[in-house]
């Protein structure tokens, strides 16, 4: 163990900030330091924070406290996305001693053994994200969930939405290079998983900075081929990034999974268009349509902000008529709030806290509406399911459309791909083993 040194991790947001956790992990236990939970005493705390609204902002600061608390003595780091948008301001916190921005994530290790030494180091390490033209390589590191594996293809975001502060905190889009990406997915592969969950900020646009000539499409079509590998997701897309080649893929390729998470935030034309997204309803209608007519099972998640500034009850109305419209087994349901610096923060016409409430509330019972649907027109059905734990001699996996479901046999083993026929019980889908893969 180096030097008897503890640290603790802990990590807020999006599935990239929990691949990159991982990476920076990987070399603090290499170099010998002892992984402890962030609930005990360690030497070390290392924050992964997110900023994408003010509550992760707040929960941020929340966690960063208690780890001092845990020992006033102890060094506490924050990194990620609100300390690449905030990082003066965090500074000036007792209770973080320092600051590392995002693309400064993999010094970290090399500021703790300063830290250890005792040299004198400055208290913010960071620069700005937009002088980033390339993308970052992290150690292979991958997270994993028992039987599926995260691979980040991509990191940034050119699209400037009126209401995010991600491109001040992540940059602009940068892609990472096909091989880099296919040689990771053939060790994951080779250390046993079958499914391989590509991540990114906007991965819809990768390529498009890269010299290669590849953009996703040709990206998703590699990783397919493959030998070894059975299934592929996809962390989240636009809608305007469906195209018909993306279409093709989804329907001709079994390995794709039959499942989208969509960024989709608003369905009304004129919020749409407040918020800077570059798509209208008519393209959201015409891709997610075509996709469900054509995709067998194909199911569809999405995150939808409420009480845009400006948006009316009409304007809601026809986002929720057409989120109805179209079927979705899952929302994340996200009430408007303002980030500091942003085109909408400066929008007249802000919607008052009851009238949000009142919309995510709606919203939120449509959910509910959808998601009993979603499960009533999958029970009946044989599909198949990766094993992802065993518990109580039970195995739960996520179908091909990303249905949770509790195996009512026993005697598998995670990672087995098991063909089941589903049924609703009591609100809860089930499968009933056919035959093992």
């Amino acid at each position: 163990m180096k030097f008897g040194k503890r640290v603790a991790f802990y990590t807020l947001g999006c599935k990239v900030n929990q691949y990159e956790t991982e990476s920076i992990k990987k070399q603090f236990l290499e170099e010998g330091y002892e992984e402890v939970s962030f609930q005990e005493k360690s030497d070390y705390y290392i924050v992964n924070s997110c900023t994408v609204t003010s509550i992760a902002d707040k929960k941020t600061r929340n966690i960063l406290s208690r780890a001092k608390k845990s020992n006033k003595n102890s060094v506490v780091i924050i990194t990620g996305c609100y300390a690449q948008t905030d990082g003066e301001s965090l500074l000036g916190k007792d209770y973080i001693d320092y600051v590392v921005g995002n693309t400064n994530k993999t010094d970290i290790l090399k500021l703790v053994r300063s830290i250890d030494e005792k040299k004198d180091i400055q208290k913010i390490i960071s620069h700005n994200i937009f002088d980033d033209h390339e993308y970052c390589e992290l150690e292979f590191a991958t997270m994993r969930e028992m039987s599926r594996a995260y691979v980040k293809i991509q990191d940034g975001c050119n699209e400037f939405c009126s209401y995010c502060k991600i491109p001040f905190a992540r940059g602009r889009s940068r892609s990472r290079k096909l091989n880099s990406i296919l040689t990771e997915v053939e060790i994951l592969i080779g250390e046993g998983y079958k499914e391989i969950i590509l991540i990114g900020i906007n991965m819809g646009v990768y390529g498009e900075d890269l010299e290669e000539g590849k953009n996703f499409e040709d990206l998703l079509e590699a990783v397919t081929e493959i030998e070894g590998v059975e299934r592929v997701r996809l962390g989240s897309i636009y809608p305007d990034k469906i195209n018909d080649k993306f279409i093709n893929i989804m329907v001709n390729n079994s390995k794709m999974m039959p499942h989208l998470h969509i960024s989709l935030q608003s369905c009304d034309d004129e919020i749409l268009k407040l918020m800077k997204r570059k798509y209208g309803t008519a393209l959201i209608k015409d891709r997610l349509l075509r996709l469900k007519e054509k995709v067998k099972d194909l199911e569809f998640t999405a995150d939808v902000i409420v009480g845009f500034p400006q948006e009316k009850d009409e304007n809601f109305k026809n986002t929720y008529n057409l989120i109805s419209e179209i079927g979705f087994s899952n929302l994340h349901i996200f009430p408007y709030s303002d980030r500091e610096n942003t085109v909408a923060s400066k929008l007249s016409g802000k919607v008052d806290g009851n009238t949000k409430k009142n919309r995510a509330k709606k919203l939120e019972s449509l959910r509910k509406e959808m998601e009993q649907l979603s499960k009533e027109n999958n029970s009946g059905k044989t599909t198949k399911v990766l094993v992802e734990t065993i518990k109580d001699d039970y195995a739960y996996g996520y179908t091909e459309n990303y249905n949770r479901i509790k195996i009512v046999d026993s005697g598998y083993k995670v990672s087995e791909i098991v063909e089941v026929e589903i049924y609703l019980e009591e609100g809860k889908l089930y499968g009933k083993e056919t035959k093992k893969i």
